[in-house]
């Protein structure tokens, strides 16, 4: 009877397992079968056409959002490696302990609520849309991600390392950067790519911010396509190849999604992290 008991319970939490990742292999499926006959190297390396127009590409979505993911990168890893070690160190006191909450609540903020902060900071002052105001949203998702992973990281670092360097005569802020920093590195850069995995698929932040180009555009102070905003325009608009297009951007942004996520799943188990 027990070992009845046993396999009926493996297989109703095998079962509502497989239940669970349908939707989700479902929409890949779906993202798959419809964008896999839009995606070739002309849909790469060419810029949309006109409204109504057959043909055209996606490059200015692709290289904006890279640029974007850049800029935010530029602002947020910083920023979050000097966060995640001050939540590190003062972890056990009132002020760490405030900060920390803090950080999960900006962690929780819908992105739209940044998004409409960035422009109310940024895009109104500036009087203008940029590529510089949608990575400044994206790093504000971007920037709590990695402050927890760091601080998160550090806790694993035995403290018999940090002793160790103390008692060579090494000073506390030279310790922390040249030895417990270097030591955590494979869960920092953990959770750099989770970061990237989640504002590369952002776009209510760019609706207010980046707001969106037809052309190729490298200048951080004006507006900037990205595959997120293209696949909301695209979505919306009564033209078929424009419908078509959004599938194919769909499958770019999921694919790059994908091996961001693979290659964090493979760092994870190479250094063996657990968060």
């Amino acid at each position: 009877m027990k070992i009845f008991k046993d396999r009926l319970f493996k297989f109703f939490v095998i079962f509502f397992a497989f239940l669970t990742l349908l939707p989700l292999f479902s929409i890949i499926f779906m993202i798959f079968k419809n964008g896999i006959s839009v995606v070739n190297l002309k849909f790469l390396i060419s810029l949309p056409k006109p409204p109504g127009e057959t043909g055209g590409g996606v490059l200015n979505g692709i290289i904006g959002t890279l640029l974007l993911v850049f800029f935010a990168s530029l602002i947020a890893i910083p920023l979050g490696l000097l966060a995640g070690i001050f939540l590190y160190e003062y972890r056990d006191k009132k002020v760490g302990e405030v900060l920390t909450t803090f950080v999960d609540i900006t962690q929780g903020i819908p992105s739209i609520v940044v998004g409409i902060i960035s422009y109310l900071w940024i895009v109104k002052k500036m009087g203008h849309f940029s590529l510089i105001s949608g990575s400044f949203a994206l790093s504000l998702i971007f920037l709590p991600i990695i402050a927890k992973s760091t601080k998160e990281t550090l806790k694993m670092i035995p403290i018999y390392i940090i002793e160790a360097s103390l008692s060579l005569g090494i000073s506390y802020p030279r310790t922390i950067l040249k030895v417990v920093l270097p030591s955590s590195i494979g869960g920092i850069l953990s959770g750099i790519l989770l970061g990237i995995s989640r504002i590369s698929g952002e776009t209510a932040p760019l609706l207010f911010t980046a707001f969106g180009n037809p052309f190729l555009n490298f200048n951080i102070l004006k507006p900037v396509s990205s595959l997120p905003h293209l696949i909301f325009v695209y979505t919306l608009s009564p033209y078929d190849n424009w419908r078509k297009h959004a599938w194919g951007c769909s499958l770019i942004l999921i694919i790059f999604v994908l091996m961001v996520s693979s290659f964090n799943k493979f760092l994870l188990k190479k250094w063996k992290i657990k968060f």
